[in-house]
């Protein structure tokens, strides 16, 4: 039965998922490197450990992400949007908004019944709104990204921040941390931040249910908890798999069907 690879090299990690038969085998995410060829080989080592393959498992491999086009082992490259949005589905069959937060950029995608991207938009101007936002503010605060979001959610006064420049946004929580303000609430108010710049960009398409967060930051239940007050739409959890092997994902599916295709001519 045939294995197939997606492998979505970001900016700040590379993800590689194995599938067969429509099911996840192994799967990586590693931190991204500065040459994207070292991040791809180093996810999909990890993927095939995580999994009991070796290298010749693999009929067909689709690469995606800002690294895609220098990553020698990829069979062919298809954009983000095409790979989350089909990545997504495959997370939540009902989703027709899928709001996805890399590490440098934001994209909010609408999609059709039948799976198909109708509408999206991007931002990749400035770092807030994205991941990079996020890791920034937890090194100032001094702790681990992944429990920045549990912050939220022990708050009971959170800041507010002046700004969502990134820049501007530092200067207020090394203020706030000096006048002893409690790290708790000073990490809801960064979360909060998030969610509101998040949303300005989704509400230029139309949200409609069911909504589903793709990326690292989907795994940070302050922005989830904030955004879905804003957008007025509950943003449904996934479990199925870590959402943030959705590109990964996509690009394996899409990978199948090319197989299956090539296998037939």
């Amino acid at each position: 039965m045939t294995v197939t690879a997606g492998c979505d090299v970001g900016s700040l990690t590379a993800k590689v998922v194995l599938m067969r038969q429509n099911r996840i085998l192994g799967s990586s995410v590693v931190r991204s490197r500065v040459n994207p060829q070292a991040s791809a080989q180093e996810a999909l080592g990890a993927a095939l450990t995580d999994s009991g393959l070796g290298r010749k498992d693999i009929a067909f491999c689709v690469g995606t992400g800002y690294g895609r086009d220098r990553v020698a082992f990829v069979d062919e490259t298809l954009s983000e949007i095409a790979c989350h949005g089909r990545g997504a589905r495959w997370l939540l069959p009902s989703a027709r908004t899928i709001i996805d937060i890399g590490g440098q950029d934001c994209k909010a995608m609408h999609i059709d019944a039948a799976g198909k991207v109708t509408k999206f938009i991007t931002n990749d101007k400035c770092a807030s709104g994205t991941g990079r936002f996020l890791e920034v503010m937890a090194q100032v605060l001094g702790i681990d990204i992944e429990i920045l979001g549990a912050h939220s959610g022990k708050s009971k006064a959170p800041v507010r921040l002046a700004s969502t420049c990134t820049v501007w946004a530092q200067a207020d929580v090394i203020k706030y941390l000096n006048a002893g303000y409690a790290i708790e609430d000073i990490g809801a108010g960064i979360n909060a931040a998030m969610a509101n710049r998040v949303a300005i960009l989704i509400n230029t398409i139309k949200v409609e249910r069911d909504v589903i967060m793709t990326g690292g930051v989907a795994k940070n239940s302050g922005v989830l908890s904030v955004l879905g007050q804003v957008l007025g739409q509950r943003i449904k959890t996934v479990r199925k798999a870590d959402p943030q092997l959705a590109g990964a994902i996509g690009a394996a599916l899409f990978a199948h069907d090319k197989r299956e295709r090539k296998a037939v001519t």
